[in-house]
């Protein structure tokens, strides 16, 4: 059976998700809304049609007569189809409640470009934009980034993945995550990652996995770009950390402008009698 994949066909979003965990199985799937007459098709499960049980919005996944939506729905029942989650019901929950967790990371990394409305341009919130992105930098990656470290550090198996030893779609997920946040404010990931190397680890295992290797390097994986939910606006990033040179001249060139004062010595005035 081929699954049928519906989302906005020029983005990655919260499509990509979905289309990791399906190409990580290897499971056969039609990406339907980048085909002939797509976004007819995907409108049709989104209420523009009369369905039973519409859609709010996309991902949608249709398994034979079963169709689902929402993110976190769709990959928990891949999950449990092609053993992207635990077989223990608790673990299963576990990596459910991981999954809704790295959404609100995602939520809150799409709202640094969009923070007021995102029926507005980015334009006509760049001020916003800019106070929201200092706050997100400085107090909510660290945040989250080591609350995912903890999660791997405390996984009694020590296998590096977030839940048990075996990959799930939450570390797959938390993959695009981690990918995506370093896109949008590489200077900021650069300096942030520094402290989890769990993280960078389990980054770099998922990229070298045999069908991810072969998904990122096809026309499938659409790059990122500023219509999606990490979108690259340098203004919003930290500055870029100076080089050996630049902060040799700028020494040479304060030592240039500081100027030694002589110590004046002070005599005292004594009266001759």
């Amino acid at each position: 059976m081929k699954y049928e994949f519906y989302y906005w066909p020029g983005i990655q979003g919260r499509g990509e998700f979905v289309r990791l965990a399906l190409e990580d199985a290897g499971a056969p799937y039609v990406d339907v809304a980048r085909g002939k007459n797509g976004m007819a098709k995907l409108n049709r499960f989104c209420g523009e049609e009369d369905v039973e049980r519409p859609a709010f919005a996309p991902p949608v996944l249709k398994s034979g007569k079963l169709v689902l939506s929402q993110t976190a729905n769709i990959l928990q029942y891949l999950g449990r189809r092609h053993k992207l989650a635990p077989k223990n019901k608790a673990d299963r929950f576990w990596v459910h409640q991981l999954q809704l967790t790295l959404l609100d990371l995602v939520n809150e990394a799409h709202d640094i470009h969009h923070p007021i409305s995102a029926r507005l341009y980015y334009e006509e919130q760049k001020t916003a934009a800019k106070r929201c992105a200092h706050i997100f930098i400085k107090e909510r990656i660290p945040k989250y980034l080591g609350y995912f470290e903890s999660v791997i550090e405390k996984n009694r198996k020590a296998s590096g993945y977030l839940v048990g030893d075996q990959v799930s779609y939450a570390d797959l997920s938390l993959f695009q995550v981690l990918s995506g946040l370093r896109y949008a404010l590489p200077h900021a990931m650069d300096k942030a990652e520094k402290k989890y190397p769990r993280l960078r680890e389990l980054h770099a295992r998922i990229a070298m996995r045999p069908r991810i290797v072969k998904y990122l390097a096809s026309k499938r994986r659409i790059p990122f770009n500023e219509y999606g939910v990490f979108r690259h606006y340098p203004e919003l990033d930290i500055a870029a950390p100076k080089s050996k040179h630049e902060k040799a001249s700028a020494s040479q060139k304060t030592a240039k402008r500081t100027v030694t004062k002589p110590n004046a010595r002070k005599t005292k005035k004594v009266r001759l009698t």
